[in-house]
């Protein structure tokens, strides 16, 4: 008989409380206890793109496709950051700067070495 809560049965990999989950210690991916977290997989290429849906009109740079895990590409958004002069954070493997920045972040991702294509209108 299996239990409710059995890893083999597959279960949750999203809250609207949290966000992602860890597949395997069903913990945010924040607060990850088991240190294997996820990483999504990515075609190699950064997308950078500008989003305005659900912010009440202000503009957001999104930048997708970094297969990093969680520690290491907050500490490259961090930096991101810094050379755009903006906040920001990083959600569900997408780093996020206020502001369109779009430009600025696609020059410093080209000189960090990474190929990149601005996506979007």
């Amino acid at each position: 008989m299996r239990k409710p809560n059995d890893n083999a049965a597959g279960g949750l990999v999203y809250s609207t409380d949290s966000g992602r989950m860890c597949p395997i210690c069903r913990q945010p991916l924040a607060a990850c206890i088991c240190g294997q977290a996820v990483v999504p997989a990515s075609d190699g290429i950064v997308r950078v793109s500008r989003e305005t849906k659900g912010r009440g009109g202000k503009a957001v740079t999104l930048v997708r496709g970094l297969a990093l895990p969680p520690d290491v590409l907050t500490a490259l958004a961090k930096r991101l950051k810094a050379a755009c002069g903006a906040g920001g954070t990083t959600k569900d493997g997408v780093i996020e700067v206020q502001g369109d920045h779009c430009d600025r972040v696609v020059e410093w991702l080209k000189k960090e070495g990474l190929t990149v294509k601005r996506a979007g209108g």
